[in-house]
């Protein structure tokens, strides 16, 4: 008699058979999406992301030189299509021949304009410069105003101006909303919005208000810096784990380390005249080999 074969072997291949079914049915089922983001948890990620670029950038400032209002209002205006270490670059020859808004608001336009050539659309930017010097002459007293609403009314001056005055030279909190800072708020999907002034209102809806200046500084030092507009330097991020468009640029660390640019990547800074602490070079004058 032959021997009886144990059925337990049968049970244990049903269930095997069954399990690689189940797994295959699995394995072809869509991925479900990723939930969205809360507005608490973006809110939580958002303020982590501040509490890790100011460990990153404790030394972040306002990359103008100047040494009172009035000179770091004429260097904003200055700066608008064009780089700070232009403007730095070009600054010190304006400021020499026109200190005060009197000397600037009788300023031959010509003259004006072929100093600060360097900077790009001198000609608009000679007209906003002679009347905004005009206004505070006339307006202000030869005074730059420290209130948004008088700031506004200068010719050449809008909020991203005007928060850049008021934070900087007056210790009043503003968010300053340049490119940079678009950019990577929209990027971060703190906002989806492109226009200035609703970004402004999102992002101070997120921070406390003691958070603003600081906050603008370090998120315009990190899109100069690091999450460029074309080329993110991804893989040398420092907060590249709270960012959800981790990948937009190039993520080989020896690479994104190529891409890093002043201090960061070794080279001068935008200041001629940076302040103490700094830990990058001083940037060169007008003329110089850069």
């Amino acid at each position: 008699m032959g021997e009886q074969v144990p059925t337990q072997p049968k049970k244990a291949a049903k269930e095997v058979k069954t399990a690689t079914r189940s797994s295959a049915a699995k394995a072809a089922k869509p991925a479900t999406a990723a939930k969205p983001e809360s507005r608490l948890a973006m809110v939580r990620r958002a303020r982590r992301i501040n509490r890790e670029l100011a460990e990153v950038y404790p030394y972040a400032h306002p990359e103008l030189d100047f040494e009172n209002p009035f000179e770091l209002l004429v260097a904003t205006v200055l700066s608008a299509q064009t780089t700070d270490l232009r403007v730095n670059q070009t600054t010190p020859a304006l400021f020499a021949k026109y200190p005060m808004p009197e000397d600037m608001a009788a300023a031959d336009p010509e003259e004006l304009e072929q100093l600060i050539r360097p900077t790009g659309f001198f000609r608009a930017k000679a007209r906003s410069l002679i009347g905004l010097s005009a206004a505070l002459r006339d307006n202000f007293g030869g005074e730059v105003p420290g209130r948004l609403k008088d700031l506004v009314t200068l010719p050449g001056v809008g909020r991203k101006t005007a928060n850049v005055v008021l934070g900087n030279a007056f210790g009043v909190a503003g968010l300053t909303v340049d490119t940079h800072f678009g950019r990577l708020v929209r990027r971060w999907k703190w906002t989806d919005s492109e226009d200035p002034e609703k970004i402004e209102a999102e992002i101070a809806a997120i921070f406390p208000k003691t958070e603003w200046t600081m906050l603008s500084h370090r998120i315009i030092f990190h899109g100069r810096r690091v999450c460029h507009s074309r080329k993110p330097a991804c893989g040398a991020c420092p907060i590249a784990h709270l960012c959800p468009s981790y990948g937009e640029g190039e993520t080989d660390p020896e690479k994104a380390k190529k891409l890093l640019k002043y201090e960061m990547g070794g080279y001068p800074g935008q200041r001629l005249k940076p302040p103490p602490g700094y830990p990058g070079a001083p940037a060169p004058p007008l003329g110089a080999a850069e």
